[in-house]
């Protein structure tokens, strides 16, 4: 689970553990701060993979970029089939952003 400096408790973190979750949580400055102040007896650091934590901020990007379209973030579709659709709609228009225009590059034609 990734989860925001915010969610980094002793508590989450314990809960996460007991079920078998892997966390992916940095540590705020002030925990760190602690830690260092007590030495031996602050305990070593939890793990906290950076590469995973920086997909994160990948993923809420995205989502990000899905709740701009107002339809989809208020849902005025009232039917599963058509929300699906709509959602399916947005997903191909932000691929087609994300995919680069090779319309005009003489070198990319194939003859």
């Amino acid at each position: 689970m990734t989860a925001d400096k915010a969610y980094s408790s002793k508590a989450n973190r314990a809960a996460l553990r007991a079920r078998g979750i892997v966390a992916v949580i940095p540590q705020p400055k002030d925990q760190i701060a602690n830690r260092a102040r007590k030495g031996s007896r602050g305990g070593r650091p939890p793990a906290c993979d950076p590469d995973r934590y920086k997909r994160r901020n990948q993923v809420e990007r995205g989502f990000g970029r899905r709740k701009q379209w107002r339809g989809l973030a208020t849902r005025y579709d009232k039917l599963l089939t058509s929300y699906r659709a709509t959602v399916d709609l947005v997903e191909t228009f932000d691929w087609l952003r994300a995919v680069p225009d090779r319309t005009q590059d003489p070198l990319s034609r194939v003859w």
